[in-house]
């Protein structure tokens, strides 16, 4: 059964000064779509999504919403001018009486809605865009790297969120685990062309390596035409000028369709060099401990690590992955235990707030201010694994072009921002690599590289990251970090960690064995007549409270709108007179019985909780 248009792009054309964006483009997303839309770094992605958001307005072309479709988009750097605490930003286009389902959101992706705007990082206030728009639920959801600045709990939890709802959505991600695990459909812009393949991410890298070989086929059988064709123009055109122009004509039109084809951006040549080797041992920490007042970071841990390990550290935000980094590479002394490092060790850091590359500076700046990387007497030059390269060729390895050597770090996307950071950091040799979040922004081809990279490099690695796959296509041991000093080591990746754990991870556990421990600690504190005063009061959570008030008002508000809805389709001739509205109608109805029905087993459900 084929399912009703929600979007469709007609015919669309869009330039920015330069080459096409996008030209003759044609696609349609339909009722119920879960779509991945991948391509590479700076192919148009982000601008085709602004596009079906009406955010960019085309050169040529139609952008048509199907009847009564509403559409949401995740904005990358929300503007939240005119508004005071996160939560009011989240809630701003709600009706107050669903305002509760901000709160609802913003608990499963761990944001404190109440931080105020002047205090929030650019994580939190991305962060409160996704809140926003999980909250209000339009018809088609438009999400660009939503797992970006969430840790693995939380991006569970936006997995289940969205493998639950009925609404279509578009994903822009690199996060491979979590496009196989929801997408129906891929979209694949290429060089400004979009394909569409009725199959999910899962299956896109096939589809994908299965183009590009038919298109080194056809290019290589073109190839071989033109050479064949321009050798008969040499050797016989002059004897047989009049009667074969009509060859020469197809000569020529073969020599522009060559000229015309669009090459395919190479991948970053990134090459990972490792120093002298270093000692058999590189990290061995005995019985650590660390604490900053009442946050514990570890408590009693040890692990050794040796020449070659790639150990990734996992867990949610804000327990300690960093600090306990920072830790077994000495740059903080533990409370308690001892730290030894191996011998001859040289470290390269790869920072995740990209502390390591100044904002003012252009990229040529950025390059040969690094005294380490600096060319005595030669500004155009850098030293690039103990070799001068010029800086512009040392640049275009890693995919920039000429005209952005002079441009500001600033004016970089993310993806770029990192590519440059690798840049840095691979220059130099090294034997013991750290990495904090270094997947964040790279495209599936950036990613892969780095994967190889990592896997053949002769050194260690230490990883802390959320992307699950790339931890188990990298690690040889896993360090979960569960709060409340709580570290445990498992042999293995992402995977491995579960299936040693039952396939329960940290948010099933520790966090909540804190959280029992911190209950019983406030509970023994307490007074008898806190208790009793408590007594009096529900025992439901903030938010869970919120919603019980909020409930009444809702399931009346939903019995209105089916009285309504019941009325309208008990008009005999509304099925012939407007068979469309009597659909919709008849949906809607369907929907809001559904909708209360839920609502008020909710209702019970906390009414019960807050009895007991």
């Amino acid at each position: 059964m084929a399912h009703a248009p929600v979007l469709q792009l007609t015919d669309i054309a869009l330039t920015f000064g330069g080459d096409p964006v996008f030209e003759d483009l044609d696609l349609v997303v339909q009722e119920g779509d879960r779509v991945a839309l991948v391509g590479r770094n700076g192919s148009g992605k982000s601008t085709l999504m602004k596009v079906m958001a009406s955010i960019v307005e085309p050169d040529k072309g139609q952008c048509i919403l199907g009847p009564g479709i509403s559409v949401g988009y995740m904005q990358q750097d929300p503007d939240l001018t005119g508004f005071t605490t996160l939560g009011e930003f989240a809630a701003s286009e709600l009706d107050p009486s669903e305002s509760y389902k901000v709160d609802m959101v913003a608990q499963g992706l761990k944001l404190n809605i109440d931080i105020p705007i002047e205090t929030a990082s650019g994580g939190e206030r991305r962060r409160a865009a996704l809140v926003k728009l999980l909250a209000e639920a339009p018809d088609l959801m438009l999400f660009d790297e939503p797992t970006n600045h969430l840790d693995i709990e939380a991006i569970a939890w936006l997995e289940e969120e969205l493998a639950r709802i009925k609404t279509s959505y578009v994903l822009i991600s690199h996060d491979r685990a979590f496009l196989k695990k929801l997408t129906r459909a891929t979209l694949w812009v290429d060089r400004g062309q979009v394909r569409r393949q009725e199959k999910g991410f899962e299956a896109f890298e096939a589809w994908r390596d299965k183009t590009w070989e038919e298109e080194d086929i056809q290019r290589h059988k073109l190839n071989r035409k033109i050479k064949s064709e321009a050798k008969w123009a040499v050797e016989g055109i002059s004897a047989r000028r009049k009667r074969n122009q009509g060859r020469v004509r197809a000569l020529q039109d073969l020599r522009a369709q060559q000229t015309s084809q669009i090459k395919r951006q190479g991948t970053a040549s990134m090459e990972l060099a490792a120093s002298e080797q270093s000692g058999k041992r590189v990290v061995e920490a005995m019985s650590i401990s660390k604490a900053f007042g009442d946050k514990v970071i570890a408590k009693d841990f040890s692990i050794k690590i040796g020449r070659g390990d790639r150990v990734a550290f996992v867990g949610p935000n804000g327990v300690g992955k960093t600090t306990l980094l920072k830790m077994l590479t000495g740059e903080l002394e533990p409370d308690q235990g001892t730290i030894k490092l191996g011998t001859k060790l040289e470290m390269a850091v790869f920072d995740q707030t990209r502390s390591n590359i100044q904002e003012d500076l252009s990229l040529w700046e950025a390059l040969t201010s690094d005294k380490d990387m600096r060319v005595s007497g030669k500004a155009d030059q850098i030293m690039v694994r103990g070799n001068p390269k010029h800086v512009v060729g040392y640049l275009k390895e890693f995919l920039f072009d000429e005209a952005q050597a002079r441009a500001p770090v600033s004016s970089l996307s993310g993806g770029e921002k990192a590519r440059l950071l690798l840049a840095k950091i691979m220059a130099k040799p090294a034997n013991l690599l750290i990495l904090d979040e270094p997947t964040n922004d790279l495209d599936i081809e950036t990613l892969d590289l780095m994967q190889e990279l990592l896997t053949d490099f002769s050194g260690t690695v230490l990883l802390v990251s959320h992307d699950r796959d790339f931890i188990d296509r990298i690690a040889t041991q896993t360090v979960a970090v569960e709060g409340g000093g709580k570290t445990s080591v498992y042999a293995g990746g992402w995977s491995d960690y579960l299936a040693q754990r039952g396939n329960k991870s940290f948010s099933n556990s520790a966090s909540k064995d804190q959280a029992q421990k911190n209950d019983s600690k406030k509970s023994a504190n307490t007074t008898a007549s806190e208790k009793t005063e408590r007594k009096g009061k529900t025992g439901l959570s903030f938010t869970e409270k919120h919603r019980l008030e909020s409930l009444p008002a809702e399931l009346e508000r939903l019995e209105t709108e089916i009285s309504k809805l019941a009325e309208l389709l008990a008009d005999p001739d509304l099925f012939t007179r407007e068979p469309v509205k009597f659909k919709k109608a008849s949906e809607m109805l369907a929907q809001r019985q559904e909708t209360l029905s839920a609502a008020e087993e909710e209702w019970l459900l906390l009414e019960e909780k807050a009895d007991s």
